[in-house]
């Protein structure tokens, strides 16, 4: 049987040490967030996600979630009482906004929290990850009657969220969707069509599910221009704000997956459904952004909760599956076996996983923080950079922490051999679970086609020069101190890497577009090996200051210097791979017509 263990040491010294977390107190509801409470909100969050949330993946894995003949979705033994500690605990809203209930602490705390909950059990930890993604969409484009209807009782938990985007005809390009929004005079519309692939569409965990879905009002433009986005309540509110009447709006079925077979995603249709606009008619896309940019973050970290918590258990095979000698003699003797983590090829395995899990997580509180900034500061120009910074590195996030998610479940899965391949193990649901995390919200190509499309010419590129400065600043600040000495130079390779990639983009890609399309992969990987790499120089720099000083564990912070080698010796020269690949140009990627595939 799998195990979990919260690693709360780990995200105190990242964010106390790595990141300076008490720089920050200038920011509403950081003043709040003490060392004390964060460390007893940590502990907390721990617990629940410990003892609550994983014992219940395994069975919620097997047992899967059930629809009825009237529509309805039973979710698995346990999640309804689970979801009702969550929610007595005031965990929806702990970075809520205080006016509608919530708790106003750091976002970056809500991210901490958040990886437990995912690593414990990342089905379940969905039917809440997709409430706060639409609360934040109402939050922001909504009006202030919309805000006060849905917020209080989301931010409870007493209802849940949903996003409606995916139709089976159309998934990233929108423009083709169908759904139709028929006004009626009132204020109101009638929502009608289907949509796919709805996660937490339907549940017996709350009183209400608040759908935002993507309709086009008739009349609309055609393509993206003519996309709207409707509040559409499964049970309309009443005058006094209580669920009224079944609105027409039902689970017409449930997806058969790979994997997340806790979470209930479902096929919804729409017929007559009463809806209400969110924002302005027709700018539905920049609404549902809002929500779609959250949840990227999100799924990100689900890609690092599933790496950690396949770690464990693999360190923990590793240390006690007997199996050959180590080649340099028995490291057991008395045993008729070693251990296999003597075995340098399963070292690999763990070592890999490791670095990755500990930069990945610095680099998701690191964002977390300008997102922070970016939605509390008080100064404009603050606010607006750590905006931008904040949109370049959610494709990085999203994709880069997903797709080697999925491979760190693998190499896990590969260090049990064949027990890796047998369910009572449960190597093979993170292998299964991880895998989505790299296909919705967007697939991770699209991600490296936003990264290089979009977010890198944004306002003439000033986030990605802020992004390049802050890591050039630090190797600089650097070069004379003779422990940093490794670390910078690395560092400084790979940002060189990525630099020359980046305007490689800007002499090739303008008058052949192709590549940019053929390189932007690469390019996407190779922004977040330096932005990994750079997470490691900071965490080397904290542990060498600790270990100065005589604090904090010496075993912690030497195991924290030796990760950051491994990482900068065996994985940052992979930069170098990537910067060849983009600099090859598309001409032999589209060299074979379509007809000779």
């Amino acid at each position: 049987m799998p195990a979990y263990r919260a690693p709360v040491a780990d995200t105190l010294f990242v964010l106390n040490d790595v990141l300076k977390y008490e720089r920050y107190n200038n920011l509403p509801g950081f003043a709040d967030a003490t060392p004390d409470i964060v460390e007893a909100v940590l502990q907390e969050g721990a617990r629940l996600a410990e003892e609550v949330f994983f014992p219940i993946n395994q069975t919620g894995d097997q047992e899967g979630c059930t629809r009825h003949e009237d529509g309805s979705v039973a979710t698995p033994k346990g999640f309804r009482e689970a979801f009702e500690q969550y929610k007595e605990g005031g965990w929806m809203g702990l970075g809520f906004d205080p006016d509608y209930g919530g708790q106003g602490l750091p976002y970056a705390l809500h991210s901490a929290v958040g990886e437990y909950f995912s690593s414990a059990n990342m089905a379940f930890a969905m039917y809440f990850g997709l409430t706060q993604g639409a609360m934040a969409a109402i939050h922001v484009h909504g009006s202030d009657e919309q805000k006060q209807a849905y917020l209080p009782k989301m931010v409870e938990g007493t209802w849940t969220g949903t996003m409606n985007l995916t139709e089976p005809h159309c998934g990233t390009d929108l423009g083709l969707l169908r759904t139709k929004a028929v006004p009626q005079g009132d204020g109101s519309y009638r929502i009608s069509g289907q949509k796919i692939f709805i996660s937490a569409g339907e549940h017996d965990l709350s009183e209400n599910i608040i759908h935002l879905v993507l309709a086009r009002i008739e009349g609309a433009p055609e393509g993206t221009k003519g996309i709207s986005l409707f509040i559409v309540p499964k049970f309309v509110l009443n005058a006094d704000g209580t669920p009224g009447d079944r609105n027409g709006v039902m689970c017409g079925s449930l997806e058969e997956k790979m994997g997340i077979h806790g979470n209930s995603t479902c096929v919804m249709n729409y017929d007559d459904a009463t809806g209400y606009l969110i924002g302005e008619e027709n700018k539905g896309l920049k609404a549902m952004f809002t929500m779609m940019n959250e949840a990227r973050l999100g799924v990100g970290l689900q890609g690092l909760s599933i790496s950690e918590v396949a770690y464990q258990n693999a360190v923990d095979y590793a240390k006690d599956r007997l199996q050959g000698r180590a080649l340099t003699g028995p490291a057991a003797p008395d045993k008729k076996a070693d251990p296999i983590i003597v075995h340098p090829d399963v070292r690999r395995n763990l070592m890999t996983i490791r670095a990755f899990n500990e930069a990945g997580r610095a680099f998701l509180l690191w964002a977390a923080l300008k997102s922070d900034v970016a939605h509390r500061s008080d100064d404009a120009g603050e606010r607006e950079l750590s905006d931008e910074m904040t949109g370049l590195l959610t494709p990085v996030i999203k994709g880069v922490l997903t797709d080697k998610g999925f491979d760190h479940a693998v190499m896990a899965q590969q260090v049990y051999g064949g027990h890796g391949y047998i369910e009572e193990w449960g190597m093979s649901q993170y292998v299964r679970d991880a895998r989505i995390a790299m296909i919705y919200e967007g697939a991770n190509g699209i991600q490296a086609l936003d990264l290089v499309g979009r977010k890198l010419p944004a306002n003439g590129g000033r986030a990605v020069q802020a992004c390049f400065k802050e890591v050039g600043e630090f190797c600089e600040d650097n070069r004379s101190d003779e422990a940093m000495t490794f670390f910078t130079k690395h560092l400084k390779k790979g940002l060189n890497d990525l630099q020359a990639a980046t305007m490689w983009f800007v002499q090739n890609a303008m008058a052949k577009p192709d590549n940019a399309g053929a390189g932007s992969y690469d390019y996407m990987h190779l922004f977040g090996l330096v932005t990994l790499g750079y997470m490691w120089a900071l965490q080397a720099k904290a542990a060498q200051a600790k270990l100065a000083a005589g604090e904090g564990d010496k075993q912690f912070m030497e195991a924290k210097l030796a990760t950051a080698r491994y990482f900068m010796e065996r994985i940052m020269p992979e930069t170098a791979a990537h910067l060849a690949r983009i600099s090859s140009g598309a001409d032999s990627m589209m060299a074979l017509s379509a007809e000779a595939f």
